[in-house]
């Protein structure tokens, strides 16, 4: 399809939309933001208020219905990704995702499913695919700088945040029936779904899942060990009850003449070791963060075939990724 202009109404205004991604849809060329909307309408008019968006609305059909609106982001919790994305498709418009894509993979081959069927485009928030650390990463082993990638090491341990230790009340991030699972889900996905671009598919997983708090009845410690197609190795450590002086944040790509290291969501320097010595590459992102990767999908729409690399396709293959190691060892067929 070709759109001359995108027409972006958002579905779940909330706190991602307020800087992340929702100004960017004005940002960009050809993009407007021209509806919101959110179940508590005095929260949906503030918003519109306050980001100069046209018109709100306290009903989702009501927005994947209004005319103007011609493509949709649907910003919600996952527990209704599925059902806001399949309706908006329904309605003949390209519809882009928050992450995780959905709850589980079954739900996202059924979006996949109703995006072939429909013919509208499905877009998930993966940004890091376009951000510029991320690139150079990539931009790195593609040139052979590391040689043959070998192995890839993660680690991702954070303090429980405030809102965990209430049991009575958990964060919905941490309520699997919402999120898919704990943390693990919020934080790991844009983890895996990152290897995925620069490293290709995962293919084997063996894991250890548990709850080593009980803060709260998701699982908040992951431990997995994880092989590519193309014969990398990767081992993942993930632990959301730690102690507050071993917070880390680091991933490091070891390969057969050197290593890549980096972080997640530290902006820090990417780094590369080779027999040569150490480069470092530095960096800004966006101010919205998302805005690179919301232009790559405006430019797809209007006719740039695969400017947007994050799809439902590949971003199903991140759920599934997740959805078996929760599961423990098993071999994915992809």
């Amino acid at each position: 399809m070709k759109m001359e202009q995108v027409n972006w109404g958002i579905i779940g205004c909330g706190n991602v939309t307020e800087k992340k991604s929702g100004p960017a849809f004005n940002k960009v060329p050809g993009s407007r933001l021209v509806a919101v909307m959110r179940r508590d309408a005095a929260k949906a008019e503030d918003y519109a208020r306050r980001h100069g968006v046209p018109r709100w609305y306290d009903r989702a059909e009501d927005l994947i219905h209004d005319p103007e609106v011609n493509a949709v982001y649907v910003a919600t919790p996952p527990s209704s990704h599925a059902g806001y994305a399949i309706a908006a498709m329904r309605a003949g418009k390209p519809v882009y995702v928050e992450k995780p894509m959905a709850r589980t993979w079954t739900e996202c081959r059924e979006m996949i499913r109703v995006s072939e069927e429909t013919g509208m485009p499905l877009f998930v928030a993966y940004y890091r695919r376009r951000l510029p650390g991320f690139l150079k990463v990539k931009e790195w082993i593609d040139a052979g700088r590391i040689g043959t990638p070998r192995l890839v090491v993660l680690r991702l341990l954070l303090p429980p945040r405030t809102e965990d230790l209430d049991r009575d009340n958990p964060p919905w991030r941490v309520i699997p029936d919402i999120a898919g699972g704990g943390y693990f889900y919020d934080l790991a996905s844009h983890q895996l779904d990152i290897l995925d671009y620069i490293l290709g598919p995962i293919t084997h997983i063996q894991s250890v899942v548990r709850n080593m708090a009980g803060l709260y009845d998701a699982e908040d410690t992951v431990l997995s060990h994880f092989s590519f197609a193309n014969g990398t190795e990767g081992q993942g450590v993930w632990h959301f009850a730690a102690a507050s002086r071993d917070k880390t944040d680091t991933l490091t790509i070891y390969g057969s003449e050197g290593s890549i290291h980096y972080s997640t969501y530290e902006v820090i320097p990417v780094r590369l070791e080779t027999r040569e010595g150490t480069e470092i590459y530095e960096y800004k992102n966006p101010e919205n963060i998302q805005f690179n990767l919301i232009r790559s999908i405006v430019e797809e729409l209007q006719g740039k075939k695969g400017a947007c690399p994050s799809t439902g396709i590949t971003a199903a293959r991140t759920n599934l990724v997740m959805e078996k190691i929760l599961k423990g060892s098993e071999k994915l067929e992809i």
